[in-house]
Order: structure tokens, then sequence, then C-alpha cells
């Protein structure tokens, strides 16, 4: 559906993207993430049009952004980080001027209004004018704006932001909802939002892409389980740290008095726990706790962009 073709920008010195390839099929949703000024926001002005690459081409259903606008962009709703919106107009008059805009049929516009309002939850505040809504219900608006059209693509940059714990979840469950119909890239600083509502993401880092994986797939990675073990660290940790099964020993503190907590990381494709309890057996140290150590999607951004520092 989106597909970036070793994209680069450069704003003079500045490399602000370096040869961004990725392919974003339909009905996915793909969280883009990175810290500021890794590139997001110049992936996503390249994506809706608004700027050219330096090097590359960015195609949305097959047409080419840059030499095929209109048809591209037909297949495009964006919601930038400051909504579009009109103060002074009523929601029902901007999402018909947003149709208007996207080249809706003109006698299927008051049809369609109705459908994207009934989506978002806006039919009860058709009428009344968008700068006396609260900031949920203006968020609500700006989303439906880019439904306007029926575009098979939608590009969400930081849609919860400045939004309540109870509007933003408002927001990811009607962002979730999109998903199958449309294709959504969805842009956010909140790691745990995008672990929440998207299937596979994207980070950028130094305008490089340093991770695409799904979401499942970064869970099902590199193992770490935790242990309290009876035993001192001085006995414990290099005995560990011989276990053919074990990468790396990390000890926690804060524990009790003769007590060693530890996180082991497992070797791709092996089973540390049987070889634990022969060590710790034949040692006479027991076991008090074993479990696994769930990774989120955080750490594994930290952890990317802390190695490419």
């Amino acid at each position: 559906m989106i597909a970036f073709e070793g994209i680069s920008k450069r704003y003079g010195a500045h490399q602000a993207l370096q040869d961004v390839t990725f392919t974003l099929p339909k009905g996915q949703i793909l969280g883009l993430l990175g810290q500021n000024g890794a590139g997001k926001t110049t992936a996503m002005n390249i994506l809706t049009g608004c700027l050219a690459p330096s090097v590359g081409r960015v195609t949305v259903g097959g047409f080419d952004v840059l030499t095929q606008p209109r048809q591209a962009k037909r297949m495009i709703g964006y919601l930038p980080e400051q909504a579009p919106l009109y103060d002074e107009m009523t929601v029902r008059a901007y999402l018909r001027f947003a149709c208007e805009l996207k080249e809706v049929e003109r006698k299927t516009v008051a049809a369609h209004v109705d459908a994207v309002a009934g989506k978002m939850g806006l039919t009860d505040v058709l009428g009344r004018k968008i700068g006396n809504l609260s900031k949920g219900y203006r968020q609500r608006v700006g989303v439906a704006q880019a439904l306007c059209g029926a575009p098979e693509a939608i590009i969400l940059d930081e849609p919860t932001a400045g939004l309540d714990p109870r509007q933003s979840s408002d927001v990811r469950k009607l962002v979730r909802e999109l998903a199958g119909e449309h294709t959504v890239l969805f842009s956010s600083h909140i790691l745990s939002e995008v672990q929440s509502v998207c299937d596979r993401v994207i980070i950028l880092h130094h305008g490089r892409v340093i991770c695409d994986s799904a979401l499942q797939a970064l869970r099902c990675g590199e193992q770490r389980l935790r242990a309290v073990i009876a035993c001192g660290e001085g006995t414990l940790l290099p005995a560990l740290r011989q276990l053919s099964s074990v990468s790396q020993v990390k000890t926690e503190r804060g524990g009790e008095p003769g007590l060693t907590q530890v996180v082991l990381t497992v070797k791709a494709g092996c089973s540390a726990e049987r070889e634990l309890f022969t060590l710790l057996s034949a040692m006479q140290s027991p076991l008090l706790r074993l479990a696994p150590v769930e990774e989120s999607l955080e750490d594994v951004f930290l952890r990317a962009t802390m190695d490419e520092n």
C-alpha cells in the first residue's frame, strides 16, 4: 500500500533521512518511532507530498507521490500534530469543506459527513462550532477530516498529544478500529501507546531505520530470566557466567541479606532452566524465585537508540 524506496533527504549540510526503505501493506498499523530530530516528521512530509526527497521515491497504492500527486493524495488522509481546524466553523461545515477539498462527489457529501461523524462519535456535535469543543472532541474532528474521502492510508502524527488519559484511550480505540479497513501510519512519543495500538514498529535514529519489526517478534526475541538465589554474589556470579546457555549476568540491588537477585540473558535458541537448576543443586544454593522478564517497547527503543549513539 505504502512503499518508501531508498528515501534520503538533505537540508544543506544536514542529512535528515538516509536510505529509508520499507513497505506498509494494506490493513496494517505501523508505529513510527524516534527521538526528536530522528526524521519522523520529514518522512511523513515526504509521504504526504509536502516535501520532495533528495533521493528515492514514495508510492501510495502504486502511485508515485511526486509524479502522480493527484492520484496518490486521494489515497491519503493526514492528521498533523497541530490539527488544521477552523474554530469559527461548525463541525458539519468543516467536514463538508474537507470533503470538497478531497473531491468527494457533491451529491454524496451529506451522507459521507454523517457516516464519518458517526464513526468518530461526533454526531451529537455536528452543529457546534469547533472552537467551543473540548480538546478530545477537537482531536476527533481532526481524525474525521483525515477520513473524509475514504482514503486507504491514514497518517496520524501524535494524535493524542495534549489529551488526558481518558481522551487518549478514546483516540487509541478509534485508531484500532481503523485497522483492516485502512492502512495506518501512527507516530507517537508515548511508547506504551504504540505498543497497545500497532502491529509493527519502525525506529528511526539519525535519519536511518535501525529497527523494523512486528511487535510479536520483538516480544519473542532475546529471553531474560530474573532469579532470586540464596547464595552470596562472590560465589554465585562466576558460576552463573560459566553457563553455556547464558550470554549475560546482571545483578539487581535492593534484595534481602544473603540473597542475590540476578537477571540472566539467555542465548537465542537455548533454554537455561535445566542448566541453572543443575548448577544450583550442585552448589546447594536454593533457587527461591525464577520468572521471565517481559521486555517492553520502551526497553527495545532505548537499547536500539543507545547502541547507535
